[in-house]
């Protein structure tokens, strides 16, 4: 075999063995983001499906706080239990926790319990995040009827009267009223980018007797 055979053999050889290379590299890559989607992927179904759970959970301890007549934790490690179903204008149904704390607030709405009982004399607060639970409130006008059943399974209905937005960082929220108010809290605006503002939207409503309302 000539020289110039030689060089062609060499570089025909360097050059497969490169393209080889440069194949097993590639699947490499394409494993590696296969399964680093998937992983993605597996996490976002494990949140989305872990939220199910919890509310199926939720649900099953309202029911039985509704026959009992006992609070009732959703799992036994939970620091927080519902104490009210609330029926937004929509018909969209929630459970309402005692509790304000972030992972409370992560399954549901929460009930300031230094407020009001829902039905009671003073100001029930009620606030949840804007992104998820409370996104109604975007939506709700002066009339519309909200509904907040309490754990003996008397429901109550209240009329909106008035919409706000308050600074957090001025305005303090006034619990003690003469008469049965419903207020429910949320950030602002409804699409902010950057959460964590002072800003808060406000929906005020008041108790109304419960044959003067009409619902379907």
């Amino acid at each position: 075999m000539d020289k110039g055979s030689s060089m062609i053999g060499y570089f025909s050889v360097n050059v497969s063995a490169h393209n080889i290379r440069l194949m097993i590299s590639s699947r490499w890559v394409s494993r590696l983001l296969l399964v680093a989607a998937l992983l993605c992927l597996g996490k976002s179904y494990w949140i989305s499906g872990k939220a199910v759970v919890a509310q199926l959970l939720i649900a099953h301890a309202w029911n039985q706080t509704l026959k009992t007549g006992e609070n009732t934790k959703p799992w036994s490690w939970a620091d927080t239990w519902p104490v009210a179903r609330l029926i937004a204008p929509d018909g969209e149904k929630f459970y309402v926790l005692d509790s304000l704390s972030g992972q409370a607030l992560a399954f549901g709405p929460g009930w300031l319990n230094q407020s009001a009982v829902p039905g009671q004399k003073g100001n029930s607060i009620i606030a949840a995040h804007r992104d998820t639970h409370f996104q109604f409130m975007e939506t709700v006008q002066s009339g519309d009827i909200i509904q907040l059943q309490n754990p003996s399974g008397k429901t109550y209905y209240y009329r909106v009267s008035s919409m706000e937005v308050v600074d957090s960082d001025h305005q303090k929220l006034d619990i003690q009223h003469h008469t049965a108010e419903l207020t429910l809290i949320t950030c602002y605006p409804f699409h902010a980018l950057n959460p964590g503002g002072s800003l808060r939207y406000q929906v005020r409503a008041t108790l109304l007797e419960n044959d003067l309302v009409t619902t379907d």
